[in-house]
């Protein structure tokens, strides 16, 4: 709890007169609503959100509540996209039309990238293209054109390099997407908790909120009601 005030995280506590700290029920309430808040939006956007409702600061403890939500509608996009390209994976979408391996001019044309991004993907093990024996040019398979374009998927998902050569790896070793897509379900299924904790959390500050609210604050409230009512 000294620790939770100090970071700002708890208002600050009263002293008895020999100097100890006297925690209320309104730290009880501001200790749940952190806690809670953690579970969806994380350690750092949490003690944001409470050193800024502790200053006073609605407006922004709101905008980073804001962002947290915008970043999980993003990771909910990214997911939606890396299951269309499992698809392609698996099999259950058409294949390219062409069976032949492409230079990597044409695979980068393909994927609006520059051929130093592909070649940087290459030295990361997140693609495997062969070499020409005769020019020593690099050539893609139509496996190496749906790896590239799931890992395009995952880099725009803000994905790191290390991470998707992994995933890519295990498709190669399983001979198959199938351990992606279950690991894509367990996604989806940490996604909806991670709502749900954003749910909770929001309800424990609310609940911190209303608590806090000076009292003069919630009669003035109250009487622009009352006028409003009459």
């Amino acid at each position: 709890m000294r620790n939770y005030e100090r970071d700002g995280v708890l208002p600050p506590a009263q002293r008895t007169p020999n100097g100890y700290r006297r925690f209320t029920e309104l730290h009880v309430k501001a200790l749940a609503a952190y806690l809670a808040l953690i579970a969806g939006h994380g350690h750092a956007a949490s003690g944001e959100i409470m050193r800024a409702v502790n200053r006073g600061e609605i407006d922004a403890a709101l905008r980073t509540i804001d962002h947290c939500h915008a970043l999980l509608q993003r990771d909910r996009e990214t997911l939606d996209a890396v299951e269309a390209a499992v698809a392609t994976l698996t099999g259950t979408r058409p294949q390219p039309r062409s069976q032949k391996a492409v230079p990597i001019s044409a695979l980068a044309h393909r994927l609006d990238l520059q051929p130093a991004t592909l070649r940087k993907w290459e030295r990361a093990g997140v693609l495997r293209p062969v070499r020409d024996p005769v020019t020593h040019y690099r050539l893609y398979s139509p496996d190496d054109v749906r790896d590239a374009e799931l890992a395009h998927l995952l880099r725009r998902g803000g994905y790191r390099l290390d991470h998707i050569a992994g995933v890519l790896r295990r498709v190669r070793d399983a001979g198959g997407a199938e351990p992606l897509a279950a690991s894509l379900r367990q996604w989806r299924q940490r996604l909806s908790e991670r709502g749900r904790a954003m749910l909770t959390g929001a309800a424990r500050l609310a609940d911190y909120l209303d608590a806090a609210q000076p009292p003069e604050r919630a009669l003035t409230s109250e009487a622009k009601t009352t006028t409003l009512s009459a």
